[in-house]
Protein backbone atom coordinates (compact mmCIF):
# COMPACT_ATOMS: atom_id res chain seq x y z
CA UNK A 1 0.00 0.00 0.00
CA UNK A 2 1.23 3.89 -0.63
CA UNK A 3 0.24 4.56 3.15
CA UNK A 4 0.71 3.80 6.97
CA UNK A 5 -1.75 0.76 7.55
CA UNK A 6 -0.94 1.65 11.23
CA UNK A 7 -2.85 4.81 11.12
CA UNK A 8 0.70 7.02 11.80
CA UNK A 9 1.81 8.67 8.62
CA UNK A 10 5.26 8.99 7.46
CA UNK A 11 7.04 12.24 7.51
CA UNK A 12 7.45 13.96 4.74
CA UNK A 13 10.51 13.47 2.69
CA UNK A 14 11.95 14.83 0.03
CA UNK A 15 14.04 13.27 -3.12
CA UNK A 16 17.65 14.32 -4.18
CA UNK A 17 17.68 16.15 -7.26
CA UNK A 18 19.17 12.73 -8.97
CA UNK A 19 16.96 10.24 -7.48
CA UNK A 20 14.05 13.23 -9.29
CA UNK A 21 15.88 13.15 -12.24
CA UNK A 22 15.60 9.57 -12.25
CA UNK A 23 11.81 9.72 -11.37
CA UNK A 24 11.29 11.77 -14.47
CA UNK A 25 13.63 9.71 -16.72
CA UNK A 26 11.50 6.54 -15.75
CA UNK A 27 8.00 8.68 -16.71
CA UNK A 28 9.58 9.63 -19.73
CA UNK A 29 10.88 6.29 -20.83
CA UNK A 30 7.45 4.57 -20.07
CA UNK A 31 5.82 7.13 -22.03
CA UNK A 32 6.89 5.56 -25.15
CA UNK A 33 4.55 7.34 -27.21
CA UNK A 34 4.89 10.31 -25.74
CA UNK A 35 1.18 11.06 -24.64
CA UNK A 36 2.19 13.48 -21.33
CA UNK A 37 0.95 11.10 -18.84
CA UNK A 38 0.94 6.96 -18.38
CA UNK A 39 -1.87 4.39 -18.69
CA UNK A 40 -2.41 1.66 -16.33
CA UNK A 41 -0.05 -0.36 -17.87
CA UNK A 42 2.62 1.88 -18.16
CA UNK A 43 2.41 2.94 -14.73
CA UNK A 44 3.18 -1.04 -14.33
CA UNK A 45 6.21 -1.03 -15.69
CA UNK A 46 7.47 2.58 -14.26
CA UNK A 47 7.02 0.49 -10.29
CA UNK A 48 8.58 -2.25 -11.31
CA UNK A 49 11.75 0.02 -12.93
CA UNK A 50 11.34 2.37 -9.58
CA UNK A 51 10.94 -0.26 -6.69
CA UNK A 52 11.11 -3.81 -8.35
CA UNK A 53 7.68 -5.35 -7.87
CA UNK A 54 4.88 -5.29 -10.08
CA UNK A 55 1.75 -3.60 -8.29
CA UNK A 56 -1.03 -5.47 -7.29
CA UNK A 57 -4.60 -4.99 -9.36
CA UNK A 58 -6.03 -2.86 -5.66
CA UNK A 59 -2.94 -1.02 -5.65
CA UNK A 60 -3.36 -0.28 -9.54
CA UNK A 61 -6.58 0.62 -9.19
CA UNK A 62 -6.29 2.93 -6.30
CA UNK A 63 -4.06 4.76 -8.00
CA UNK A 64 -5.90 4.95 -11.31
CA UNK A 65 -9.51 6.01 -9.34
CA UNK A 66 -7.65 9.15 -8.62
CA UNK A 67 -6.57 10.38 -11.74
CA UNK A 68 -8.20 13.34 -13.21
CA UNK A 69 -11.39 11.84 -16.15
CA UNK A 70 -10.32 14.34 -18.00
CA UNK A 71 -7.01 12.90 -18.79
CA UNK A 72 -6.37 9.23 -19.54
CA UNK A 73 -3.62 8.66 -17.54
CA UNK A 74 -1.38 9.60 -14.40
CA UNK A 75 0.17 13.37 -15.55
CA UNK A 76 4.15 13.87 -14.31
CA UNK A 77 2.98 16.26 -11.47
CA UNK A 78 1.14 13.02 -10.02
CA UNK A 79 3.43 10.15 -10.68
CA UNK A 80 6.16 12.46 -9.04
CA UNK A 81 3.46 12.70 -5.99
CA UNK A 82 2.53 9.00 -5.67
CA UNK A 83 6.91 7.86 -5.92
CA UNK A 84 7.13 10.38 -2.92
CA UNK A 85 4.17 9.04 -1.01
CA UNK A 86 5.62 5.21 -1.85
CA UNK A 87 9.58 6.14 -0.98
CA UNK A 88 8.26 7.89 2.27
CA UNK A 89 6.06 4.36 3.38
CA UNK A 90 9.21 2.54 2.30
CA UNK A 91 11.41 4.29 4.62
CA UNK A 92 8.62 4.55 7.44
CA UNK A 93 8.49 0.95 7.48
CA UNK A 94 12.38 0.35 7.29
CA UNK A 95 12.57 2.66 10.15
CA UNK A 96 9.80 0.74 11.83
CA UNK A 97 11.46 -3.01 11.34
CA UNK A 98 15.43 -1.31 12.48
CA UNK A 99 13.20 -0.45 16.11
CA UNK A 100 11.52 -3.36 16.14
CA UNK A 101 14.76 -5.30 15.45
CA UNK A 102 16.52 -3.55 18.13
CA UNK A 103 13.70 -4.62 20.75
CA UNK A 104 13.88 -8.22 19.72
CA UNK A 105 17.47 -8.73 21.73
CA UNK A 106 17.40 -12.70 20.87
CA UNK A 107 16.11 -12.42 16.95
CA UNK A 108 12.88 -14.47 17.88
CA UNK A 109 10.37 -12.30 15.75
CA UNK A 110 8.18 -10.98 18.58
CA UNK A 111 8.95 -9.47 21.80
CA UNK A 112 7.69 -10.35 25.35
CA UNK A 113 6.75 -8.29 27.81
CA UNK A 114 10.16 -8.21 29.46
CA UNK A 115 11.74 -7.04 26.34
CA UNK A 116 9.33 -4.38 25.83
CA UNK A 117 9.69 -3.39 29.72
CA UNK A 118 13.79 -3.73 29.13
CA UNK A 119 13.45 -1.63 25.98
CA UNK A 120 11.47 1.22 27.35
CA UNK A 121 13.90 0.93 30.77
CA UNK A 122 16.57 2.63 27.94
CA UNK A 123 14.76 5.31 25.97
CA UNK A 124 12.33 6.31 28.49
CA UNK A 125 13.57 5.16 32.08
CA UNK A 126 10.98 7.20 34.48
CA UNK A 127 8.22 5.68 32.70
CA UNK A 128 6.18 3.86 35.30
CA UNK A 129 5.40 -0.28 34.58
CA UNK A 130 1.90 0.53 34.76
CA UNK A 131 2.31 2.69 31.70
CA UNK A 132 4.78 0.43 30.26
CA UNK A 133 2.04 -2.36 30.31
CA UNK A 134 -0.69 -0.58 28.94
CA UNK A 135 0.95 0.31 26.22
CA UNK A 136 1.89 -2.94 25.20
CA UNK A 137 -1.55 -4.73 26.28
CA UNK A 138 -3.35 -1.36 25.00
CA UNK A 139 -2.50 -1.57 21.58
CA UNK A 140 -3.78 -4.60 20.28
CA UNK A 141 -0.34 -5.81 19.85
CA UNK A 142 -0.67 -8.51 22.39
CA UNK A 143 -2.22 -11.69 21.17
CA UNK A 144 -3.16 -14.91 23.40
CA UNK A 145 0.67 -15.71 23.42
CA UNK A 146 1.34 -12.89 25.21
CA UNK A 147 3.61 -11.81 22.61
CA UNK A 148 3.82 -8.90 20.60
CA UNK A 149 4.92 -10.46 16.71
CA UNK A 150 7.65 -8.77 14.38
CA UNK A 151 6.08 -5.57 12.48
CA UNK A 152 6.04 -6.87 9.38
CA UNK A 153 3.89 -9.66 10.12
CA UNK A 154 1.65 -7.56 12.72
CA UNK A 155 0.85 -4.52 10.57
CA UNK A 156 2.15 -5.35 6.96
CA UNK A 157 4.78 -4.07 4.34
Amino acid sequence: MFFSQAGARPRMWEASPSEHKKWVEVFKTCDEENKGYLSREDFKVAVVMLFGYKPSKIEADAVMSSVDLNTSGILLKEFLDIVRKKKEAQLYWNEIRHIFTAFDRHYRGYLTLEDFKKAFKQVAPKLSERIILEVFRGHGFVPRSGKIPHAAERLGP
